[in-house]
């Protein structure tokens, strides 16, 4: 097939290359093309390279439908059969990435998965980017392919579970099969950011292990001292540098404030509790200088009656004041990892790779965040709380979402 790609010389101008590239690919698949022993989980491995579940196993939440199919969650699966062709898309928009999912055709299905899309796509050239999946395989784009955009050739399948890992960087996107590469394609003119969709569009078919991992993070903490934040001496917390180049805060109530200030984004860091329920958190989009005026995703492990889905004091990830967290999913004397995600109005928190926070600001806009919605870029707050603060942070980084 004939592949056309773009560059980019140093004088910044844009070329086109046109090259004929025979593709050869030796499948040797498995039969049943068997995922992880345990669907919807991560491992030690994925959580420290920052890979987040979209889907938890059990409902549907951080998703939305937009058509009425009659998408549900049956035996850890996603599943849609019957009803009005459309998306069922995630309540938040994402940018550059590494997507897994593992999607389980039937005879005549046709379906797939969508990147960076509207809720309701309409042109597939300039709109959204959709990963095609459709068995048998037959017509003008087989499964892998970008409709609309770059077909590829035709790839073994059946009606057991295949997996897809697509890498979505910038303009460059490449699309693997059960891990084999079958598409590789720049868009000259790509799409910053939008939602994740799963398409229903005519046969049965099924998703999990539904997995993401950002991309472009950029440390917020350097392991050696505190460039780049601004302490704030008169305040009763001790923000300090531990042997090990952690981040540590100790003492009384206190904030320790970036220098930077972002608007959209992803935040991911790793968290230790070094006491029984201590509360913390981390605030953002806070007005510069000021103590604490942000939105807060509360630090706190404790929980009540020995039910995890009953959080104290809001709950590790939940959105202070606003939104609590669903389930209790850290430990205290244990390290943990928290993910933070604002996009627009919408904001959503993951602990240990789970969402448990899914919340929008339908307020009226308003620079300050305490009175309405704020959208303005803003500083990133950590918390001392009280007396009894003792907390270490390391591994902090963060990815500034593009526009759409």
């Amino acid at each position: 097939m004939t592949r056309v790609m773009t560059v980019a010389s140093d004088s910044g101008r844009v070329g086109i290359i046109c090259c004929m590239a025979l593709w050869t690919v030796a499948w040797f698949p498995a039969p049943g093309h068997p995922a992880a022993v345990e669907p919807n989980t991560l491992s030690p491995e994925e959580l420290e390279a920052g890979w987040i579940l979209l889907f938890d196993g059990q409902t549907l939440f951080g998703w939305r439908p937009a058509s009425r199919a009659d998408w549900q969650v049956r035996d850890g699966v996603i599943t849609a059969s019957r009803g009005q062709p459309g998306l069922l898309r995630t309540t938040a928009q994402f940018g550059n990435y590494e997507l897994k999912v593992d999607f389980r055709p039937r005879v005549g299905t046709d379906s797939g998965v969508f990147l960076r899309t509207s809720p309701s796509p309409s042109d597939f050239t300039s709109r959204c980017y959709q990963v095609n999946i459709v068995w048998p395989n037959a017509g003008s784009y087989p499964t892998g392919s970008l409709v609309d955009r770059h077909r590829t050739g035709p790839v073994p399948l059946d009606d057991q579970w295949h997996t897809f890992h697509i890498t979505a960087d910038g303009g460059r996107f490449v699309v693997r099969v059960d891990g084999h590469t079958i598409l590789q394609y720049q868009d000259p003119r790509p799409l910053g950011r939008g939602f994740i969709g799963l398409e229903f569009n005519k046969g049965q078919i099924e998703f999990r292990n539904i997995k993401l991992k950002p991309l472009g993070m950029k440390p917020l903490f350097n392991g050696h001292d505190l460039s780049g934040w601004k302490t704030y001496p008169e305040m009763a917390s001790r923000f300090s540098v531990t042997k090990e180049g952690w981040l540590h805060v100790a003492g009384g109530r206190g904030q320790l404030e970036t220098e930077g200030t972002y608007a959209d984004f992803t935040l991911q860091l790793e968290v230790f509790v070094n006491g029984r329920g201590l509360n913390s958190g981390i605030f953002f989009r806070c007005i510069p200088g000021q103590i604490m005026n942000g939105y807060e995703c509360q630090i706190h492990n404790g929980f009540l009656d020995g039910d995890r889905s009953k959080p104290q004091d809001c709950g590790t990830g939940g959105i202070f004041r606003r939104q609590n967290a669903r389930r209790v999913m850290a430990n205290d004397f244990e390290w943990f990892w928290l993910t933070i995600h604002a996009d627009d109005k919408h904001m959503a928190a993951w602990v240990n790779g789970y969402q448990v926070s899914d919340w929008a600001d339908d307020r009226p806009p308003d620079p300050n965040p305490r009175r309405g919605l704020r959208l303005e870029p803003g500083t990133i707050i950590i918390q001392g709380h009280d007396p009894t603060t003792d907390l270490s942070f390391r591994n902090l980084r963060i990815a500034e979402l593009p526009e759409r």
